[in-house]
């Protein structure tokens, strides 16, 4: 490949990754056509782009970057995948992915988070953590159960309260039915 070519992809790689803060490395070697068709559509379908490039001309479109950190003692072919809405969203669906059958030999290879380095196990742990989704429904549960809380206690006291003035009511009424003077006692 000549120096005009390696120049024009590495500014081309360097314009895709321009606003990816995590990516991860993964394993497509061994996959024929049909299966790596199958997994970019898979990818494509959760927004998560993939794509194979030498490992010079990545290191070298991210140099300086915080991406960095992601090729530093990299070996052999790898792909990079990023996208998706979170690094924990992308970790989780290159796990499932690779658990698949179909796609045999794709395998999480490492990555970069926060620009720190992932290691393939690393990754396989991120995958466990809860997404941005979830955890979002979890600070917003925090933040709604002390009102909630305090809305149902204080509707309880006054149901309790309503519901001891019903009871004395009717038992008010009863009591009051059998107080009543019958007509003998008045014509007495």
């Amino acid at each position: 490949m000549s120096k005009l070519v390696k120049d024009l992809v590495t500014d081309q790689l360097k314009r895709e990754l321009a606003d990816v803060q995590d990516l991860l490395l993964v394993n497509v070697v061994g996959l024929s056509a049909n299966r790596t068709s199958a997994l970019r559509r898979a990818l494509r379908q959760k927004n998560i782009k993939l794509m194979v490039v030498k490992n010079s001309l990545a290191r070298r479109a991210t140099e300086g970057t915080q991406l960095a950190a992601a090729f530093e003692g990299s070996q052999g072919t790898l792909a990079m995948v990023w996208g998706a809405s979170d690094v924990v969203a992308l970790a989780k669906e290159v796990v499932k992915l690779a658990a698949d059958k179909e796609f045999a030999p794709f395998e999480p290879r490492g990555g970069v988070m926060g620009g720190a380095r992932l290691e393939p196990e690393e990754v396989a742990q991120v995958s466990k953590w809860p997404s941005r989704q979830e955890q979002l429904s979890m600070l917003v549960g925090q933040i709604l159960s002390p009102g909630a809380r305090l809305a149902s206690q204080l509707i309880a006291a006054g149901g309790a309260l309503a519901s001891q003035i019903k009871q004395h009511a009717e038992s008010g009424e009863e009591g009051a039915a059998g107080d009543a003077p019958t007509e003998e006692a008045v014509s007495a």
